[in-house]
């Protein structure tokens, strides 16, 4: 046995000599740290930094997984010869399967503190695949391509057709029972099954190592060392594991007007009717549509929300609905500067131009597991049922894992073939999305085709006389953030963007999409001219890409109440109906242009609203 371990051992390193020499490193490192550590073992220390940045060799070849990007930062199983869980993926004997795309993502610069608390006992979500997959796919390409015959289906018609099978669901609940886990929900129109154990059982479980790290920015959280492997039962079953780890995974994309000062002082700023208005939305206010609203944070205060809606001099108010998901709760701290300015932001926007909708916000833990549950409760919600859904969170590509990606953009599937459309900031940090590694990156679920991407424009305007002027949003000069934008390195190009270019600033010339361009549309979201609010009880401006979702978000909800049926996944017709919208031909975000038509700053530009409900009127869903 001794020696069938080590041989496994040793074909291993022949696969990954990077990650062995890697591993010989730090118990050469380990060694020497504990006999530093006898000579001061009364002091804080830090432990060891659990992360390792890899650089890609060819691809399939052994320096880093082929899908994870150069410079990410991988984590590195923590040093526990005794972890049951390591014994268990080092046994040549059990059948075991590593989980794809799961690699784990420690925030890099963190450090390892210590191992969890084995007894603690945490809630893991996993999910399953849907049945009828083939026929989803079909769907989904008949909607792509304009096909008259391709109509999304109802929340019920889903429920029968494309739910999780029940044979699936029960193997998950045996190998909970098998391991001591209990089952704590089932959902199979949301092709999940929560489950909760002990930190001890669910490493076992699914032969991982979860420790405590700590970052200057993120704080203290719980990360996953090692891969997630799955008996040969699940194998074909699972798509996802979500919930071994706590880290904070997504960031609002706000911005506050510089120097934090009453609205008014401002030159040029809006109310969020006045920016309807501007840009020639429909008439109407929404009435029987419900928006969600998806917040991984902070909170509100109705009596708040109501004071602002009462100062616009609105005729009625929206309805408001709160949605606990997980441990996710309505908290508000008083933060304008934190959630609670994000959470304010996309209510009073989304509210002031749709006071006849309801608004249903849905509030969940920032974590990978956390998002992926608001949005696909919020998507399946045969309570509230939103024809839209608006989200102001993201992040990098590259900070998620491939299977976090792939689990979330399969909720974006789902709600493209309910005719659900769902509106996302693109991010704040301009063509890097915040990422200081020297390459361009987008932001997700920004990026994935189901999701109509908002980026940002300064719009100069006057109330009552119309839009004199409208450029990219870059304040990066002054600290003040710019529109993100760019290419991904995930998804391929749809076919709606067929024969596009990203043209790159500085005359760097354009190259053809063979990726996701993002965004798909803009709007104003520069602080400058942002648009006046109230958080905290302090009238202020604000301005991001986190505007920019509400507000098309609130159009749709019109569009959809004058036609009486959801507009749905609506990429694919505002791509061919282009010129139903305002085109930003100036300006860049760092590495891109823009440029008359489609670019990786503005994508089709701002809406006209009117010519955007023209547009999806005949392509509306029935």
């Amino acid at each position: 046995m001794r020696e069938s371990s080590r041989l496994t051992r040793l074909a291993r390193c022949a696969r990954h000599p990077c990650a062995c020499a890697s591993r010989a490193a730090r118990r050469t490192s380990r060694t020497a740290a504990a006999s530093a550590g006898d000579a001061d073992a009364g002091s804080p220390r830090v432990l060891y930094t659990c992360f390792a940045v890899l650089s890609h060799g060819p691809r399939g070849g052994v320096c880093a997984p082929s899908d994870i990007p150069p410079g990410t930062a991988i984590a590195r199983p923590c040093p526990n010869p005794g972890n049951p869980s390591s014994r268990l993926l080092e046994d040549p004997n059990m059948a075991r399967h590593l989980h794809a795309g799961n690699e784990s993502r420690i925030v890099a610069e963190s450090t390892c503190i210590g191992p969890c608390d084995p007894a603690e006992t945490i809630r893991v979500m996993v999910m399953l695949r849907r049945q009828e997959e083939q026929h989803l796919d079909s769907l989904l390409q008949g909607l792509a391509s304009g096909d008259p015959n391709a109509k999304p289906v109802s929340r019920e018609a889903f429920a029968r057709r494309f739910c999780a099978h029940p044979d699936d669901v029960r193997k998950v609940e045996a190998f909970a029972q098998q391991r001591g886990l209990a089952v704590a929900r089932v959902d199979p129109v949301e092709s999940l099954v929560v489950l909760t154990g002990t930190i001890a059982q669910f490493e076992a479980a699914f032969g991982v190592k979860l420790e405590r790290f700590e970052h200057r920015t993120v704080g203290r959280y719980r990360g996953r060392t090692g891969d997630i492997t799955l008996p040969d039962e699940l194998r074909d079953v699972v798509t996802a594991v979500l919930g071994l780890d706590d880290r904070p995974q997504a960031r609002p994309h706000f911005r506050l007007r510089p120097t934090f000062q009453p609205a008014r002082g401002a030159a040029v700023t809006y109310t969020p009717p006045q920016l309807a208005a501007l840009y020639d939305f429909p008439p109407g206010d929404g009435a029987g549509q419900c928006i969600a609203i998806v917040e991984l944070g902070g909170g509100y205060r109705p009596a708040e929300i109501q004071r602002y809606f009462s100062g616009l001099g609105l005729a009625q108010q929206p309805k408001l609905v709160d949605v606990n998901v997980g441990a996710g709760r309505n908290a508000p701290t008083g933060d304008p500067s934190g959630p609670d300015g994000e959470v304010a932001l996309d209510i009073e926007i989304a509210g002031a131009i749709a006071p006849g909708a309801t608004l249903a916000v849905y509030f969940a833990q920032n974590s990978d597991a956390g998002f992926i549950q608001a949005v696909n409760q919020a998507v399946h919600d045969t309570t509230n049922r939103p024809s839209v859904v608006s989200i102001s969170w993201g992040a990098a590509e590259a900070s998620w894992t491939s299977q976090s990606i792939q689990a979330f953009n399969r909720v974006l599937q789902s709600a493209a073939a309910l005719g659900v459309t769902v509106c996302v900031a693109s991010g704040d940090d301009g063509s890097n999305d915040g990422l200081q590694d020297g390459a361009n990156h987008v932001d997700f679920p920004a990026s994935s085709p189901y999701a109509l991407a908002c980026g940002g424009t300064r719009l100069d305007a006057l109330p009552g006389q119309g839009i004199r002027s409208e450029v990219v949003w870059n304040d990066e000069a002054a600290g003040g953030g710019a529109t993100g934008g760019g290419v991904s390195t995930v998804f391929d190009a749809p076919q709606w963007q067929s024969g596009l270019s990203a043209t790159l600033a500085r005359g760097g010339g354009a190259a053809p999409l063979a990726k996701r361009g993002v965004p798909d549309v803009a709007g104003d979201a520069s602080p400058a001219t942002g648009y006046e609010v109230l958080v905290a009880g302090t009238s202020t401006v604000m301005g991001g890409t986190s505007a920019v979702a509400p507000l098309w978000a609130a159009l749709v909800a019109r569009i959809n109440a004058a036609a009486g049926s959801p507009a749905g996944w609506i990429n694919p017709k505002l791509y061919r109906n282009a010129g139903a919208l305002h085109d930003v031909s100036v300006g860049e975000n760092g590495a891109y242009a823009a440029t008359p038509g489609w670019d990786a700053c503005t994508g089709l530009g701002s809406p006209d609203g009117a010519k955007v409900a023209a547009a999806l009127k005949s392509g509306a869903a029935a």
